[in-house]
């Protein structure tokens, strides 16, 4: 078999295996599941297509989404996952909304991005 031939056999070969998702860097696993507690923990009310749904089933839907975009390899930062998971549904388009105790609603992304910048900062000070 000439090396051109082994070449093309070879391609091909890799070609039909899929390549293994890469997990997302530490760092953004952990922001990620920061933010995830952080709302199942908060108390607050989500909005998701049309209905609001309690802190735990919001966690939960979003986790999901998370772990859909991993497979994906589409998750390299915590932005990444605020972007593409977090902020609007992938069904209708529409923008997700928290509305805690007392609180107007604010969309999402928004409010988990404040919640990314304080984690950040305070993981800045410890160090």
């Amino acid at each position: 078999m000439n090396i051109a031939r082994l070449l093309s056999v070879l391609i091909a070969l890799l070609w039909g295996f899929p390549a293994q998702p890469a997990e997302p860097p530490p760092v953004a696993r952990e922001e990620i599941q920061h933010l995830l507690a952080y709302l199942e923990q908060s108390g607050c009310q989500f909005y998701r297509n049309g209905k609001w749904h309690g802190a735990v089933e919001a966690k939960d839907h979003l986790a999901q989404k998370y772990s859909y975009l991993v497979d994906k390899d589409l998750v390299r930062t915590a932005e990444d996952f605020l972007r593409l998971g977090a902020a609007s549904s992938s069904i209708s388009g529409e923008a997700y909304q928290v509305s805690c105790k007392g609180t107007k609603p604010v969309p999402s992304a928004l409010w988990l991005g404040e919640e990314l910048s304080r984690y950040r900062e305070q993981r800045r000070v410890k160090k």
